[in-house]
């Protein structure tokens, strides 16, 4: 046994839904976002995950809302 406190959080949605991050060492901080990027059989995709702590103190990621799309400009200004 450790005196060291172990954190680790589950993924909500995406395509790490279920899966558990274990933080070891490192303190986890509510609000950072972690990117995960998907290379295989197709086009990248980004997804994003904030990290938080829900209502039972158990630390989660969940999925970020897509951002918007930047609206195209027809070069008159």
């Amino acid at each position: 046994m450790t005196d060291r406190p172990s954190h680790s959080a589950r993924f909500f949605g995406g395509p790490l839904d279920g899966r558990v991050q274990e933080f070891g060492d490192t303190e986890p901080v509510a609000g950072t976002v972690l990117k995960h990027v998907h290379l295989h059989d197709g086009p990248k995709i980004e997804t994003r995950y904030e990290l938080g702590l829900a209502e039972d103190d158990c630390w989660e990621f969940r999925l970020c809302p897509a951002p918007l799309p930047e609206p195209e400009t027809d070069g008159v200004g």
